[in-house]
């Protein structure tokens, strides 16, 4: 399932994380790929070290975990801390694979990656090309949203990042481990929830409603993993 999730970060949110990523470390992208995707991958991150990266990256997190969409699409149950990716003079990053477990970066543990995310930081005015390419079943999927909003999409998908011709594209980005392994399961919980959310609003908590509600969590209770 691919979901956009608008306005996770205001704009004056936006400019103030964008205004600490211009004075931080950057260093090449290359050094956190992997065997085959070091070969495909031109751009910059944020260097971990930097003493200013932690807290802005728990900055995005706790926005991320506090989006309404993001908890009933992902249903995490651990974010990996996210990082930051500047695309520019060419930079891109040609089709890959995101590796099925990662390492979080701050705690040493290992996580399975669920679902990959994307948190827009450049408005799609400020950038040429730069469209996050995203292949499954139905085709390939170009996304370049406005800054402050994010996506969020299988981490099984082949996906790629497009030359940037001219500007420079900022993003966050991090994966989840989801509490529900399956992406065809998770889409039916959230198509669910988002059902119950609607009659809810229009209904009141009628006995089919707190019926349905009682399907979705038992549903919730067979599929997770915690």
């Amino acid at each position: 399932m691919l979901l956009h999730l608008p306005a996770v970060l205001t704009t004056a949110e936006v400019n103030d994380v964008v205004s600490q990523l211009t004075a931080m470390n950057w260093v090449a992208g290359k050094h956190t790929a992997g065997g085959q995707a070091i070969q495909v991958k031109q751009n910059l991150q944020i260097d971990p070290a930097d003493p200013a990266y932690l807290p802005l990256a728990q900055r995005i997190a706790e926005a991320l975990l506090a989006n309404p969409l993001c908890h009933s699409a992902a249903l995490p149950h651990h974010l990996l801390t996210p990082m930051f990716n500047c695309y520019q003079e060419q930079g891109h990053y040609g089709d890959h694979i995101d590796g099925a477990i990662h390492r979080d970066r701050i705690t040493g543990q290992q996580h399975r990656t669920d679902v990959s995310l994307t948190l827009f930081l450049s408005a799609p005015e400020d950038y040429e090309g730069g469209e996050l390419i995203i292949e499954d079943a139905y085709g390939s999927h170009s996304v370049k949203l406005d800054a402050g909003d994010a996506i969020l999409y299988p981490a099984t998908s082949l996906h790629r990042v497009e030359p940037v011709t001219s500007g420079r594209r900022l993003a966050a980005f991090s994966w989840i481990q989801s509490l529900v392994r399956s992406d065809a399961e998770r889409t039916l919980l959230f198509q669910l929830d988002m059902t119950i959310l609607k009659l809810r609003q229009q209904l009141g908590d009628q006995p089919e409603v707190t019926q349905l509600t009682q399907h979705y969590h038992n549903l919730l209770r067979r599929w997770s993993e915690a």
